[in-house]
């Protein structure tokens, strides 16, 4: 075992580091261990990159955060989260206008527990995100977590909140509830949100 593990070891060194794409689909392939395809999700985007809103599911302003947001936002209609909304995504990469709908990759899921419930954020983009970004993001929701606990408690909301770290995007899948898409609920969770205006 330890052999194999020194193995690995140099033949990683070996391969090209410019080429991150190589690196990572050749080490998932070593020894006959290939790894499942990172899950293909649509993300319907509610909150555009650079925005200062948050809104809730009604469409309404949540809060208005003193630091724009550094992702687009959106949700996944085919399941639900663990807090009985549409689940959450982020979409890394440029700013997509609200109401765009993607189909991207999801790379990963961070998870916050927030009021006793569990809520998962899928990560998703175009690339798999290099391990900056990946601090990044937790960094982000780490201090969500923690400013979303304040306004809870100013809100006389009971339960605290926090960031539970990073976990895999399959997993995370399998704890939503999938669903059919239901136009009237979509309806209900679109309708006053005017187009192009919605914002983190």
């Amino acid at each position: 075992m330890r052999h194999e593990t020194r193995d690995k070891e140099h033949i990683e060194t070996c391969l090209p580091a410019a080429d991150s794409e190589l690196r990572v689909r050749f080490m998932n392939t070593i020894d006959g261990d290939v790894l499942a395809p990172a899950p293909r999700v649509e993300v319907v985007i509610e909150i555009s990159r650079g925005s200062f809103l948050k809104r809730g599911s009604n469409g309404a302003i949540d809060f208005i955060s003193p630091l724009p947001c550094p992702y687009n936002y959106g949700s996944v209609c085919q399941y639900i989260g663990g807090d009985g909304d549409y689940l959450d995504a982020i979409v890394l990469g440029p700013r997509l206008a609200a109401g765009s709908r993607v189909t991207v990759e999801a790379y990963g899921a961070v998870g916050l527990s927030e009021r006793f419930m569990h809520d998962d954020k899928l990560i998703c983009g175009t690339a798999t995100p290099n391990d900056s970004t990946k601090r990044g993001i937790l960094w982000f929701f780490y201090t969500y977590a923690f400013c979303k606990a304040i306004l809870n408690l100013v809100r006389g909301r009971h339960g605290w909140a926090h960031c539970k770290g990073w976990g895999e995007a399959s997993a995370a899948i399998a704890r939503a509830v999938p669903v059919e898409p239901s136009p009237q609920r979509q309806k209900t969770r679109f309708h006053s949100k005017p187009s192009g205006t919605k914002q983190p």
